[in-house]
């Protein structure tokens, strides 16, 4: 399952990546395997997406979430 498939309210574990390579720009942003998230809201049109990572809030594109392979809690 991808963090885009997950509903506002929903959680889950970071388990992996869709490509070979991890996205730098997320890694960046501290999305590393094993990080919880929570998605708090979509906007109107289902993109951004908000996400709550490590205490902070984060606006990720759609198309960014399907690259992060989540584990639902």
């Amino acid at each position: 399952m991808t963090l885009d498939q997950l509903k506002p309210g929903e959680r889950g574990i970071v388990t992996g990546w869709t490509s070979p390579e991890p996205p730098s720009r997320l890694l960046e942003l501290g999305i590393l395997q094993g990080t919880q998230l929570e998605i708090i809201r979509t906007a109107p049109m289902g993109d951004p997406i908000d996400v709550r990572v490590r205490g902070y809030h984060l606006s990720l594109r759609r198309q960014e979430a399907g690259l992060i392979e989540v584990r639902p809690l």
